[in-house]
């Protein structure tokens, strides 16, 4: 199964960090490249989601193709970790975990772990290779240079 791990220095509090991290306005400003924004009525929509909370994402892959993506917050341990799995969308499986670590008083590590598993068996993976990982990777460094953002 494909995976990213990213690890990404943020200059703030462990627990201001995980926070922020849960706060799906981050995605949304984050996600403008691809037209991110989470849908109404199927879960939450905006401030800090939770345990066992659902949100559905839509975005736009090469600007036209719509594309949604329902995921859970499935695992908390506030401030160190949380996980969300799909529910709904494209992947056979999608699973990403956030990680938090202090680095002395005023720095927090946060590495970032996604997997996947593309649908279509050699089709999928073959996507894999052309965009899927460039684009899950864009995504991630948009996501998390919005929270470094937000800390300087």
């Amino acid at each position: 199964m494909p995976e990213i791990v990213q690890r990404t220095m943020v200059r703030g509090v462990v627990d201001e960090v995980f926070d922020v991290s849960l706060d799906l306005d981050v995605e949304r400003v984050a996600g403008r490249r691809f037209g991110v924004r989470a849908l109404e009525g199927f879960g939450r929509t905006a401030g800090r989601i939770q345990l066992g909370e659902s949100v559905r994402w839509r975005l736009r892959l090469f600007g036209v193709l719509p594309v949604t993506h329902t995921s859970n917050i499935v695992e908390l341990e506030r401030p160190r970790r949380f996980v969300d799995r799909m529910e709904d969308g494209l992947f056979a499986r999608f699973e990403h975990e956030h990680v938090f670590e202090p680095e002395g008083p005023q720095m927090t590590i946060m590495t970032d772990r996604m997997a996947w598993r593309s649908p279509a068996g050699p089709l999928g993976r073959v996507a894999d290779v052309l965009f899927v990982h460039r684009t899950l990777r864009r995504l991630l460094a948009d996501r998390n240079s919005e929270i470094v953002r937000r800390f300087s």
